[in-house]
């Protein structure tokens, strides 16, 4: 049985934001719940909000975190041996549920709810403010030198441009072979860079025109990058939200209340500024999770 309507109804981004208690009453013992992510800046951070945030209502948090990627995640949720971990939506209804990643925000919520409960009984609760979805940016100078503001514009100068992209960007349905398709993007020259930060230095020292890169990336507030708009809406969203095993839900009723209140707070901005607390400054994700909380109200 799915828990995700009453959760929309009751804990929405515009329901209160306190963080009321897990526990029924004094004689029953703090659940232990165990959260997971996966393994890259974004995704610690938000882990550890959660884990914080549900100790705060009382639970005994076991942090099972840097797991690696998507498959491996979800793994450990089906087996498990997490309780819940931060996903995307794109990527659940595309790398999980194998179907096509296309449809407004809310169509892809509904599309993962329904096939996450009817596979795994697992339920999405309401995203947050985050939608890391992919995309392709420019310095601010060549994007006013050659009127770009959409992908449609930036087909059009394209075959004169060198893009900088990830490993997988060449043949990802979602990467040049979708730019290809849905806008006719061909690009005058492509560079593999398989870290991000090699692919923002390109950028900056004119070995590379454009970048790929994604929504909540630090480099694009910090760097002042111009993001070229997906007018053709080549690529779903990528809401940020939780994702729970229905057991966890039914032993502790009030699990998705704290999650919620903390989604609640999250943008992209927020998350731009977090994850370059984290790969900027140096600092470890407990410290940037407390003092995020604390500034909220919810620590």
């Amino acid at each position: 049985m799915t828990q995700a309507a009453p959760f929309g109804r009751t804990f929405g981004r515009r329901g209160a934001l306190a963080l009321p208690a897990l526990l029924a009453g004094p004689a029953r013992a703090a659940p232990l719940l165990r959260i997971g992510s996966k393994n890259f800046t974004e995704q610690l951070v938000v882990a550890e909000l959660f884990a914080q945030g549900l100790e705060k209502a009382g639970a005994r948090v076991e942090r099972r975190v840097n797991l690696g990627g998507t498959a491996i995640a979800q793994a450990a949720l089906l087996a498990g041996e997490i309780d819940l971990y931060p996903e995307y939506t794109g990527t659940g209804l595309g790398v999980v549920l194998k179907q096509p990643p296309v449809g407004t925000a809310e169509e892809v919520l509904a599309k993962v709810r329904a096939g996450y409960q009817a596979q795994f009984d697992l339920t999405w609760l309401d995203p947050s403010g985050i939608d890391n979805g992919n995309a392709l940016l420019l310095l601010p100078r060549t994007a006013q030198r050659l009127g770009l503001v959409t992908l449609s514009d930036l087909a059009r100068a394209a075959p004169q441009l060198t893009l900088a992209a990830g490993n997988e960007f060449a043949d990802r349905a979602d990467g040049l072979p979708g730019l290809k398709r849905v806008y006719g993007m061909e690009f005058r020259r492509f560079r593999q860079f398989a870290a991000l930060g090699l692919r923002y230095a390109a950028l900056q020292h004119g070995q590379a025109d454009v970048v790929n890169a994604y929504a909540t990336d630090w480099q694009i507030a910090v760097g002042g990058y111009t993001v070229m708009a997906d007018d053709k809406r080549l690529w779903p969203p990528y809401q940020l939200a939780a994702v729970v095993r229905d057991q966890a839900l039914r032993d502790w009723p009030g699990l998705a209340a704290p999650l919620l209140a903390i989604g609640a707070k999250l943008d992209n901005p927020v998350m731009q500024e977090l994850n370059r607390q984290v790969d900027q400054d140096g600092e470890e994700p407990r410290e940037v999770a407390a003092r995020f909380l604390t500034r909220q109200g919810l620590g």
